[in-house]
């Protein structure tokens, strides 16, 4: 009986999750359905009911079926949460159908045009990456993967992940960029957008920096916002983040 009046009714949490990005170089249902079945083998599992976002880049200016997509990302296994690369007045739309508009893309890597004119494009892409979302919290990764080092400012609509390790950040982090780390997150510099360590539910993952500047800061999922202004701490020394309970802890780092 205690534990039902104690317990919150809604709790909120930022974790990670690992989604796939769909990359339509053609918006005809029947060009995409046999694309699709040459990839999976016409596999209804082949996705195992992963989270697609859909990069309609190429696309953009050409009708598209929403509904017809939907339902084919689904006979394979995939369930399209959200959509990139959008103009602003299919936004309207692509709500309509229950996707969300992904607003921050990730640099996509140039490809020489002589390469490039060597293969044909295929109707449908699929890569891997991760995504900022609500889930529960994984068990953290056993195997050891070195730290991720990131040695140039992150600005803002980036978003850098270390999958599986600590993330190590030796310039700014600038409002609307977003670092996160199944680890701890070490900033050597400003930090001023949204830093989420412990992506995966560790709790022991910190968050330090050489200024706290957050829009946000968050460990295993549990966060918090500074829009009531910073605590108050010891000046010209770094910060550590920690949690504490239920509770986030921020502190300055005395010098030994």
């Amino acid at each position: 009986m205690q534990n039902s009046l104690t317990r919150k009714p809604i709790e909120i949490k930022i974790s990670t999750v690992v989604a796939v990005a769909v990359i339509l170089n053609e918006a005809a249902l029947d060009r995409l359905e046999i694309a699709l079945k040459e990839m999976t083998g016409g596999a209804a599992d082949f996705f195992d009911d992963e989270f697609a976002i859909i990069d309609i880049e190429s696309i953009a200016n050409e009708a598209i079926d929403w509904s017809g997509i939907i339902s084919l990302f689904k006979s394979c296994g995939l369930n399209a949460v959200a959509v990139r690369n959008a103009h602003d007045d299919q936004h309207s739309a692509i709500r309509a159908h229950g996707l969300s508009i992904d607003i921050v893309s990730k640099a996509k890597p140039e490809i020489p045009k002589e390469l490039a004119a060597q293969a044909p494009t295929p109707a449908v892409e699929v890569r891997t990456e991760t995504v900022a979302a609500a889930q529960n919290a994984m068990p953290a990764a056993i195997e050891h993967i070195p730290a991720m080092l990131i040695d140039t400012p992150v600005r803002a609509g980036q978003r850098i992940y270390a999958r599986g390790c600590d993330l190590i950040i030796t310039a700014s982090v600038n409002n609307g960029a977003e670092v996160i780390a199944d680890g701890s997150i070490h900033i050597y510099a400003p930090l001023r957008g949204r830093a989420l360590a412990g992506a995966r539910g560790n709790t022991e993952a910190r968050i330090f920096t050489t200024a706290m500047e957050a829009e946000l800061v968050s460990i295993a999922g549990i966060y918090q916002t500074f829009d009531g202004g910073f605590p108050k701490l010891t000046p010209n020394q770094p910060v550590q983040i920690k949690l504490v309970g239920d509770s986030i802890e921020v502190s300055s780092l005395k010098s030994a």
